[in-house]
């Protein structure tokens, strides 16, 4: 999962940043509206997490390019996914402010300071509503996967899974049955400043499929990886 940060004081940036990849997004961050919009045009994220009031100007005026384009936009460069789901954070707390944000095109409105905890249920809840699914589990099979807790759970038993194993295996089953190419999983892993070695995908795929059976991920050689829509894992004994 890949957040970006739209936010120009740095301790409220870093806090959010550490705070979203303690439970395993991928983060960046930019200060700037102008930063924000190229950051979207270059790399694929999954939410936005929006301030307001930025140095170059509204974060409103970044939200409704996000939202009007491709039709206003020369497609000189790839173009971000107009439906990304964006949550406002802001000191503004008038109803009014809120109702302009949210008729902008915000999916949630969150006002400053705010409990962390919360914040990330209404992301849980966005990603949730951006992919039509009502229940916060993950069924496939005979796993159950919590977001909220982060655990992963194969016939009533907890499977321990790494921050990275876990942000493969979401994104996988999100995604699915779409095959995700490589280059596609590691931008939902690894942010900009992240170090990442050549094979990393390949060895957490190895893993997953030792805890979680060789079934469950098939490979499209050449082109990625991918969770079939009628996968089913089964009760069958593995490794770890």
């Amino acid at each position: 999962m890949r957040a970006l940060v739209v936010e120009d004081d740095p301790g409220t940036a870093a806090g959010l940043l550490a705070s979203l990849w303690q439970v395993g997004y991928a983060v960046d961050v930019c200060g700037t509206r102008d930063a924000a919009w190229h950051a979207l045009r270059l790399e694929p994220f999954d939410v936005v997490l929006l301030d307001l009031g930025l140095p170059d100007g509204e974060g409103l005026d970044l939200l409704a390019r996000l939202r009007r384009q491709p039709d206003s936009e020369p497609a000189r460069a790839p173009l971000p996914d107009r439906n990304l789901p964006v949550l406002i954070m802001t000191a503004r707390d008038g109803v009014s402010d809120r109702i302009d944000g949210l008729d902008s095109g915000a999916d949630d409105y969150i006002i400053k300071p705010f409990d962390v905890n919360e914040l990330l249920a209404r992301l849980r809840a966005m990603l949730r509503r951006a992919r039509g699914r009502a229940s916060p589990l993950i069924e496939c099979g005979a796993l159950v996967i919590d977001p909220a807790t982060r655990t992963v759970r194969r016939s009533g038993q907890v499977v321990s899974l790494g921050g990275k194993e876990f942000a493969l295996l979401l994104a996988l089953l999100q995604a699915r049955p779409q095959v995700l190419s490589r280059s596609r999983l590691e931008a939902a892993l690894y942010g900009f400043g992240e170090g990442l070695e050549s094979n990393a995908i390949e060895v957490h795929i190895h893993h997953l499929r030792r805890k979680l059976g060789e079934s469950l991920i098939k490979t499209v050689r050449g082109v990625g990886y991918f969770v079939p829509q009628d996968a089913s894992v089964s009760d069958d004994k593995v490794s770890g």
